[in-house]
């Protein structure tokens, strides 16, 4: 395939471009600075120029903490920009694939899994940014997957390339620092590796739409902390909390598991988290190794 990637150096870009290169597809990856996705006519442009069968929008204002304050930002590259590419790439022939958001989610109460068929209710404007995006694809491209994912982290995070939350934990610990995370949001951390393995797949299938993606399983953010200390052998100064002693201008979610249900209906589906996340700290150790042994056994 020939694959014009927006977003080639951010975190889930980065393998992207990795994972579609290795299976022998022509990439062509553009950074901001290259492709502003709120430039119409300069997505046109590019569009024409590449011509590529799939597109991979992996562009995104995401600083939820900023969305609040820069709303229009946020309504701009989150959704009028997906409507944007959409028309280039119905008008060009190419299939779009954009991402979404667990945090459409969380405006009503639930403990299961969210299917794709679920009201969106997002409690703050990200989620509500990627709301607009979601629902201008469909009016402007039948060529399209629209993709909810969920609590990334992958190794261009762990390069100074805006972070992730597996650094972040791992950097307190190294630095003796006392850790507290909350036990009362519930969400599916995935490894940016295993989703874009995934997405290739499911562009493969020729059956577009909506999908929830990412990996198996379900826990807390505590949960998930203190099984990276765990899985890199760190003793660490980790206790949980109720999220109501944070101060925080954005509401999240509670609980925001997507259900992969249906992409299982297609014959696939991402490793659960726990088998996920060893193998993501021993890629990292490798390009940039902790001062102790990182045992990468699954539990």
């Amino acid at each position: 395939m020939k694959v014009l990637l927006i977003g080639a150096n951010g975190q889930l870009g980065t393998d992207m471009n990795r994972v579609f290169q290795d299976a022998g597809d022509t990439v062509f990856p553009f950074v901001h600075a290259q492709l502003d996705v709120c430039s119409e006519s300069r997505v046109a442009e590019v569009l024409a120029e590449t011509q590529p069968d799939v597109v991979l929008n992996t562009a995104a204002f995401h600083k939820v903490e900023e969305c609040e304050t820069k709303s229009g930002l946020a309504f701009q590259v989150n959704g009028t920009a997906a409507m944007n590419l959409a028309i280039a790439c119905q008008r060009t022939g190419a299939t779009l694939v954009h991402f979404s958001t667990d945090y459409v989610f969380g405006g009503y109460p639930k403990n299961t899994p969210f299917e794709e068929t679920d009201r969106a209710a997002p409690l703050n404007v990200y989620g509500a940014s990627k709301v607009l995006g979601e629902y201008l694809i469909p009016d402007y491209t039948d060529r399209y997957f629209v993709l909810r994912v969920c609590g990334l982290y992958g190794i261009a995070g762990s390069s100074g390339k805006g972070g992730n939350f597996v650094e972040t934990m791992l950097k307190k610990a190294l630095a003796g620092d006392t850790i507290r995370v909350v036990d009362d949001q519930v969400l599916t951390p995935t490894y940016t590796v295993d989703l874009a393995e995934a997405v290739r797949k499911l562009v493969l299938t020729g059956k577009f739409g909506l999908y929830h993606l990412s990996s198996e399983g379900e826990c807390s953010w505590y949960e998930f902390t203190r099984h990276i200390f765990e899985f890199a052998g760190i003793q660490a100064k980790l206790s949980p909390v109720k999220s109501s002693e944070f101060t925080s201008p954005v509401k999240r979610p509670s609980y925001s598991v997507l259900s992969k249900a249906k992409v299982r209906t297609l014959g696939f589906s991402l490793p659960s988290w726990k088998a996920a996340l060893p193998r993501y700290l021993k890629e990292r150790s490798e390009k940039n190794p902790l001062p102790f042994r990182t045992p990468v056994q699954a539990v």
